[in-house]
C-alpha cells in the first residue's frame, strides 16, 4: 500500500455539513473513519455519502455486550458495506464469535462484502497506571493487550485496533496476516493530546502497523492537504 492508503483520518465532527466540509478540504484522502459522534448524529447517511465520493470506510463504534446485542448490532451493521469494523475485545470470545458471524450474515443478506471485523486491545487514552489501579486489571499493559489480540485472533477476527507501542509484540506473535490499526499516532510536530501511548507514523509502521489513524495533526491543522501531504511524504 502507498503511505496514502495507509492513513486513516477520523471525521470527528458532529453533524454531516462539517463532515462535508472537511471531506472537501482533504479530497487526497481515501480512508475516513466514521465514530460514534458522527453517526449518532447523522445516522447510516454518512456513509452513502462517502462510498458516493469512493472512499473507504473505518466504521468505528466499539460494540460492547452481551453476545446476542454484539450479534445484532453487527448483523445490522455488516449491511452497510463499510471496510472495517469495531468492537471491544473484552466483551469475551462468546461475543465476538457471535459478532462475526453476524457481521457476515448482515453482508451477505445486503449482497455486499462483510467488513473486516477487528477488536480493540485497549484505548490509548488509557496507560499503565489507569490500567492497574482504575481498572485493576493485574497485567502489565504490553500482556494484556497481548492476551486480548490473542482472543480477538481465536475468535476468527481480522485484527486489532492497538497502540503503536504493542503492535511490535503483536505483529510477532499473531502474524502477518493479522490485521493491526493503529491510533495514537502522532507526528513529531503535533501535539499528543489525549493519547498516552503514541509513536510517530514512521515509527509505527516500522512496528508493523497496517493502518495508522491520524486526526488532530491533519483536521486541526491551520492547512490540513498541507498537513496530510506532509504526513505522506514523510512516509513515502
Amino acid at each position: 500500500m502507498s503511505p496514502q492508503d495507509r492513513i486513516i483520518v477520523p471525521l470527528d465532527v458532529a453533524s454531516e455539513a462539517d463532515a462535508i466540509a472537511c471531506l472537501d478540504q482533504l479530497p487526497d484522502v481515501t480512508f475516513w473513519k466514521v465514530g460514534l459522534e458522527l453517526f449518532v448524529s447523522t445516522g447510516a447517511g454518512i456513509l452513502t455519502l462517502l462510498k458516493d465520493r469512493g472512499k473507504r470506510i473505518f466504521l468505528d463504534l466499539k460494540f460492547h455486550d452481551i453476545p446476542n446485542t454484539m450479534a445484532g448490532a453487527c448483523r445490522a451493521a455488516g449491511r452497510y458495506g463499510v471496510d472495517l469494523l469495531t468492537v471491544h475485545a473484552p466483551a469475551g470470545q462468546a461475543a465476538l464469535k457471535a459478532a462475526q458471524a453476524a457481521a457476515q450474515e448482515g453482508a451477505a443478506s445486503a449482497g455486499c462484502e462483510p467488513p473486516k471485523l477487528i477488536a480493540v486491545t485497549l484505548l490509548t487514552s488509557i496507560n499503565s497506571r489507569t490500567l492497574a489501579f482504575e481498572l485493576k486489571i493485574p497485567l502489565e499493559l504490553p500482556d494484556y493487550a497481548l492476551q486480548m489480540a490473542l482472543l480477538a485472533q481465536e475468535s476468527g477476527l481480522a485484527g486489532v485496533v492497538c497502540s503503536p507501542q504493542e503492535a511490535n509484540q503483536l505483529r510477532f506473535t499473531c502474524g502477518d496476516d493479522f490485521l493491526l490499526v493503529c491510533p495514537g499516532v502522532r507526528p513529531t510536530w503535533a501535539a499528543k493530546g489525549d493519547q498516552q501511548r503514541a509513536l510517530t507514523p514512521a515509527q509505527a509502521l516500522k512496528t508493523g502497523a497496517d493502518y495508522l489513524v491520524i486526526g488532530r495533526p491533519i483536521t486541526a491543522a491551520e492547512d490540513p492537504q498541507t498537513a496530510f501531504q506532509r504526513i505522506c511524504e514523510k512516509l513515502g
